[in-house]
């Protein structure tokens, strides 16, 4: 199995919808502070996993766009106070883009996993100043080939 990150994501109320489970745009939120805490260089006096390689901004000149995102999702998400286990991983790196897979899981009573959803998105770093894509550096290639694994599956596609 490839290996994966792990990051924890809380569930905030304000996610929630009518129907008392996580909204899809707020479901996009969730992903993207996971993206963010696994991908962006912590500040200083941070801690942050070894693929936070990332400094992103106009005033850095590096900008992470995203190009496409698809979620698959398997099971309503509902409030809970346990953070949610966002588990991520590269579906493919490519010159100036990467596939970012993640699987949404939680924990249920009795220590069950359960997972609520699956989303791809596609990544690519842009140059601030000009718009055009800017290749992946060495330092960004080491931290994150060794997540590189297979790319997610959808129901719908065959």
């Amino acid at each position: 199995m490839t290996e994966r990150l792990h990051i924890p994501i809380h569930v905030r109320w304000g996610d929630l919808d009518a129907y008392n489970h996580v909204n899809n745009a707020a479901m996009l939120k969730l992903l993207e502070e996971a993206r963010v805490r696994a991908f962006w260089e912590p500040l200083p006096g941070e801690e942050g996993p070894s693929t936070a390689v990332l400094t992103p901004g106009i005033d850095t000149g590096l900008l992470t766009l995203i190009a496409r995102q698809e979620i698959e999702y398997l099971l309503p998400v509902p409030y809970q106070r346990r953070p949610l286990d966002v588990q991520m991983w590269f579906g493919h790196i490519g010159g100036s883009s990467l596939e970012v897979c993640y699987e949404v899981w939680s924990p249920r009573e009795g220590g069950d996993q359960v997972m609520y959803a699956k989303s791809t998105a596609v990544i690519v770093l842009v140059d601030a100043a000009t718009g055009k894509p800017l290749r992946l550096t060495d330092e960004m290639r080491a931290a994150w080939e060794p997540f590189i694994g297979e790319p997610i599956q959808y129901k719908h596609r065959r």
